[in-house]
């Protein structure tokens, strides 16, 4: 569905001291197959919202090539953007229209046929769970319906690729439940959605596909597993005694394959490169040792954690 070729994005930079390039996308190449519910993550300055615009036709890249759905969107924009609804991080509406007349506006803003524009806005509205605004004039919704409404409005041509910058920014808890069950609903039906998220455990939680970008390169691209698992076989536990005497924290470092200990009252966490027999042997050698085991705890990775070390440098 979406074709990075080697896009490459720079801006000029000009200060009074010097000019330059500041390089927002480095020689991307991706590829987000028909049907990925996919997810970027990166801080702030990292390239993402620079990624998804040049994706959505909105910037143009200063080398490489951008597909969506098979369509070159530098050569043929008008054909590509039948293929998109792109919801920006920060969007505006037409506060003194209502509901339906802002769906209507923009159907025909991407010249639908006139006969299907209003049963696709009640489709539209139905499937936003704004049928009972309808009505409402959009300076009365509340953060959370605005957002449904902006997403609304992208897919009202019905394209098969949605891009979402930020769609859970300011929500609170709840209209996040409901944005994250509207995602997992339209994908199930069929859209492919490409999604920047700072929540991460919000893309753990719907997304098939990860990236991690930061400097305008992509660090790390695939399956959530694959992503926590590549170039690395080290898996991290936490080894929990039944009384404190011991000198867990040192034995551990001293052993060989062992990194990243973190002493703990009466436990430790520790990393351990190798298989499980790896493990077992060194359970085996503690309790000989005299350590007085009462657990040995797998510690699972989480999408956050992954991310912190990652772009805090730490070795995997």
């Amino acid at each position: 569905m979406v074709q990075l070729e080697q896009v490459t994005k720079q801006y000029d930079v000009l200060s009074n001291k010097s000019g330059g390039q500041l390089v927002a996308a480095d020689r991307l190449d991706l590829n987000i197959a028909d049907g990925e519910l996919f997810g970027m993550i990166g801080p702030n300055g990292a390239g993402k919202t620079t990624t998804l615009k040049m994706i959505s036709g909105l910037q143009v890249p200063t080398s490489g090539r951008v597909l969506v759905n098979g369509v070159d969107v530098q050569l043929f924009p008008e054909e590509a953007q039948r293929n998109i609804g792109y919801l920006a991080d920060f969007f505006s509406l037409y506060d003194d229209l209502r509901v339906w007349e802002y769906l209507d506006y923009f159907a025909r803003a991407y010249k639908m046929e006139p006969s299907q524009i209003r049963p696709r806005v009640n489709e539209v509205l139905h499937l936003m769970n704004l049928e009972s605004k309808r009505d409402d004039l959009i300076h009365g919704l509340s953060r959370g319906m605005k957002q449904r409404l902006g997403i609304g409005r992208a897919i009202i041509h019905n394209p098969p690729l949605l891009v979402l910058d930020e769609p859970a920014a300011g929500l609170d808890p709840k209209a996040r439940v409901e944005l994250k069950t509207l995602l997992k609903q339209l994908h199930a039906d069929g859209k492919t959605i490409f999604i920047t998220s700072h929540i991460l455990s919000d893309l753990e939680e719907i997304c098939t596909n990860i990236a991690i970008m930061e400097r305008g390169r992509l660090l790390r691209v695939g399956t959530l597993e694959e992503v926590m698992r590549e170039g690395t076989s080290v898996r991290r536990y936490r080894v929990r005694l039944a009384e404190p005497g011991f000198g867990l924290a040192q034995w551990l470092a001293a052993r060989r394959g062992v990194t990243a200990v973190v002493p703990e009252p009466a436990s430790a966490q520790f990393a351990l490169a190798g298989t499980d027999a790896a493990l077992a042997q060194l359970v085996k050698d503690l309790v000989a040792a005299g350590a007085p085991v009462c657990e040995v705890q797998e510690e699972v990775e989480t999408l956050e954690r992954l991310y912190s070390r990652i772009s805090g440098g730490e070795v995997m």
